[in-house]
This record gives C-alpha cells, sequence and structure tokens, in this order.
C-alpha cells in the first residue's frame, strides 16, 4: 500500500533562515482570505482531474515556509474542503510544521479543533548561541515552552534539530541529542547541516566562515546519532527520521515508498496517478505568480509532465532505498517490469553496503554513509 496524501505549502515565513532553500518568503502583509481561496481553487482542479471514482486521502501535511502563522480558520477552510473532494481513511494523519516563535495556546487550540493531529515543531538546536547562528527567531526558553504547548494539546509530537554545526564536537551532540530524546516525543527528525547554493550561508561558507566538520567528523555524528536513538527506542527508518514503532511520519512514508500525493500551493510538488499514467507537478514558486495564475486558470501548475517508466522506476527505487526497510524487488518489477543489475547487488553486498534478504534489499548502516553513491549504483 502507497498511499494517497495532499500537501498544502504555506511560503510565508516571519524571518528567512540564513540555511534555509525552501520556497519561503517574508511579507510585510498578506491577504489570507484570499490566498485560502486560492488553494481551495487548485485543489477542485485536481480533483476534478481524477475524476468521479477518487483515491481515499490517508495523509494531510501543511508545510512551509511557516504553516503556524497560519489561522485556524484557514486550516479549517482547507480541510473542510478536502473532505468534500476526497473520501477520508478513518485514521487520516493530518499534520501541520509549527516553528515556536509562532506558538501559543489559542492558535494551537484552534489547529487541534479544525482536525490537526500531529504537529511537527522547528527547535534545530537546544542552545541559544546556535539558535543565533541559524537565524531562529526563538530562543531556548521559547523552544521548550512551545514543546510543552504542542504535547498538551496534540496526541502526537515530532520535532526538528539540526546538527553537524560549525565547531560542534561529538560529546556536544551527545548531550544535545541525549535532552532532545528526554523531552520525550515520538518521532524526531535530525539532519545534518548542509550548505545550499544561493543561500546566504553559501556564500559565507564560500568565503571560509562556516567551517562545518569534515566527512570523518560527520560519519562520527551521524553513527552516534543512530545509537543514541536506537538505545531510546526510537531507531531510524529513515535516513534523517527516528521514531518509536507506529509512529513513523506516514506523510513522508507516502513520498519515501513511491506512493502519490498533490501538491497545492507556491513551489509546491506532486506525483499523481491519472489514467493509468504517473505524472509529475510543479506549482509556480513566486507567490505573487502563482495567485495570478490561479486567478487566470484555476490552478497555479507550471509542470504537468509523464513520467516515463523508466524514470519512474529510478525515482521509485532511490527514494525507497532512504528507507531502513528497503526496497522489495519482487513489488519493484511487478510494478515496473524491471530490477536492479544482480550483479552490481552481489558487489555492494559483498562490501557490506546492502543486504538481500528473500526479495528485500536494504541499505546497510555501513550503507547509508555513502547512501548516493550505493543508490548511482543501482540505477546505471
Amino acid at each position: 500500500m502507497t498511499g494517497f496524501g495532499l500537501y498544502i505549502h504555506w511560503p510565508f515565513c516571519a524571518a528567512k533562515c540564513p540555511y534555509c532553500d525552501f520556497n519561503s518568503h517574508v511579507r510585510p502583509a498578506i491577504d489570507e482570505d484570499g490566498w485560502c481561496h486560492a488553494i481551495l481553487a487548485e485543489m477542485a482542479y485536481v480533483a476534478a482531474l481524477q475524476g468521479d471514482v477518487r483515491p481515499v486521502v490517508e495523509t494531510i501535511f501543511f508545510g512551509g515556509g511557516t504553516p503556524s502563522l497560519m489561522r485556524g480558520a484557514s486550516v479549517e477552510k482547507i480541510l473542510n474542503e478536502a473532505k468534500r473532494l476526497w473520501p477520508w481513511a478513518n485514521d487520516v494523519e493530518i499534520t501541520l510544521e509549527a516553528n515556536p516563535a509562532s506558538a501559543d495556546a489559542s492558535r494551537f487550540a484552534d489547529y487541534r479543533a479544525a482536525g490537526i493531529n500531529r504537529v511537527s515543531l522547528g527547535l534545530q538546536a537546544l542552545n541559544d548561541a546556535d539558535l543565533r547562528f541559524l537565524g531562529r527567531l526563538h530562543n531556548l526558553a521559547e523552544a521548550k515552552a512551545a514543546l510543552a504547548l504542542a504535547f498538551k494539546t496534540f496526541n502526537r509530537v515530532s520535532l526538528d534539530l539540526i546538527y553537524a554545526r560549525p565547531g560542534q564536537t561529538v560529546a556536544a551532540w551527545k548531550a544535545e541529542l541525549a535532552e532532545a530524546l528526554a523531552f520525550g516525543t515520538s518521532h524526531l527528525s535530525l539532519y545534518q547541516l548542509t550548505i545550499e547554493p544561493q543561500t546566504p550561508f553559501a556564500a559565507l561558507y564560500q568565503k571560509g566562515k562556516i567551517p562545518i566538520p569534515d566527512d570523518d567528523r560527520a560519519a562520527t555524528l551521524y553513527e552516534t546519532t543512530q545509537e543514541l536513538t536506537s538505545v531510546a527506542g526510537l531507531p531510524a527508518y529513515e535516513v534523517s527520521n527516528h521514531a518509536r514503532p507506529g509512529e513513523e511520519a506516514r506523510h513522508n512514508l507516502i513520498y519515501w515508498r513511491y506512493g502519490s500525493y498533490a501538491g497545492f500551493g507556491p513551489g509546491a510538488h506532486g506525483r499523481l496517478e491519472l489514467g493509468g499514467k504517473r505524472f509529475a507537478s510543479a506549482c509556480e514558486r513566486v507567490p505573487e505568480r502563482w495567485m495570478d495564475r490561479v486567478a487566470r486558470d484555476g490552478h497555479g501548475f507550471v509542470a504537468w509532465d509523464e513520467i516515463a517508466p523508466p524514470d519512474a522506476a529510478r525515482e521509485h527505487l532511490l527514494m525507497n532505498l532512504r528507507l531502513v526497510e528497503g526496497l522489495d524487488l519482487a513489488d519493484y518489477r511487478a510494478r515496473w517490469n524491471t530490477a536492479p543489475n544482480p550483479t552490481r547487488i552481489a558487489d555492494l553486498v559483498e562490501q557490506g553496503l546492502v543486504a538481500l534478504e528473500g526479495t528485500q534489499l536494504c541499505v546497510t548502516p555501513t550503507g547509508m554513509l555513502v547512501l548516493n553513491a550505493v543508490i548511482a549504483t543501482l540505477v546505471n
């Protein structure tokens, strides 16, 4: 079961973090009702393309940007329209990303009343100096207050941290991660700091002003992360994501298992099955241009391309191998009428980079350290 989900992109932030290359924008004021109306129009457009028999929605994800800047009433409008347009699973997972700086009790209560049942909180660091370095608007005390409020309001809470920060030692990361694990969240997203092109951090890095850990130190930090989370009962189920069994982010699993999802809002992407074919969709990134397109055409899509089966097979493989569960080769062959080269698989097994048990192909912990190289070997 690969599932079907909806992704809602809210592109606005109170400030742009210097490491971020997501499609996020700072605006002094927005017409929130107008933005919501445009999202509803785009949802209706996609639903009409799917015809009268539409897939069951299993997950909905509000990402950004900073969706926790939205009013609860706006979230409720979008969810009500989603329920009108598609059948829903009984246990639909509905996640909203939140920043501590925009967390307050009444806003969180409104989200819960609207139907949000899972919150992903972007703490990013657990000391004030690194929070300032990362450009975050909250301090540690505010982060902890937001986390306590999230626990009080929602049954499922995830938090994000960024590690491999400049000057961060293994001992310091162990202490910080131990503190994060002690909070008691059921899910952690733990990302190594990467220098993305066209960001302020990229310019500073080129000038030698951001000394990120070398490959050996980064590998040690990664291995430390796997060890501590596993001992705490939140093992990795994907390269950067850890959860108690049964608390995995079901929406993201749709991506990694190569299911179908519709993306709405500026810069949102989707993968949809229509008429037995698979399509890749992408929306206009600039918010104002997206709004103009929706007003003119009923949607903001700038790309709606059929994915040729060989390309879809490659996408499926590279997404699936991010998961600890790996790739079922029998299911993969049944779906795409192809499979990775057995000789290359055998070579990777011999190197200890992948494991093959029956038809299940998994990347080993050692292989995860060089995942891109493993994937490149299997798709070429």
